[in-house]
């Protein structure tokens, strides 16, 4: 190269989930795609069996409209007794965890 000069461009943030961070979005994006999983795997079990949503409901002693919201990724306001219902069900056991979050100090660390 002769005089030109290369322009580095620097990233604002060092990846989308710290961009996310920055901006205030990544509980309630990570919210959403633990519902869409969730609701991904019980569409799949319930192909799997050959179950209809009715069904479905039926064996778990709730209505249609209940499993419409289970399965619909955009509803994040499912209940968890409906999340163990359902994998009954379906043969399965719902798993849920804690884990240590990035960057957030225990409480011993913060005093």
């Amino acid at each position: 190269m002769t005089g030109d000069t290369v322009k580095r461009v620097h990233p604002i943030g060092s990846s989308f989930e710290s961009f996310l961070k920055e901006e205030g979005l990544l509980e309630a994006v990570d919210e959403a795609a633990v519902k869409e999983v969730i609701a991904w795997q019980v569409a799949q079990e319930m192909r799997s069996r050959g179950l209809t949503k009715t069904e479905l409901a039926a064996a778990m002693n709730t209505s249609r409209s209940q499993v419409n919201r289970l399965l619909d990724p955009d509803n994040t306001g499912v209940a968890l007794h409906t999340l163990y219902r359902a994998a009954a069900v379906l043969g399965k056991k719902l798993k849920i965890e804690l884990v240590d979050a990035e960057g957030v100090p225990r409480r011993a660390e913060v005093a």
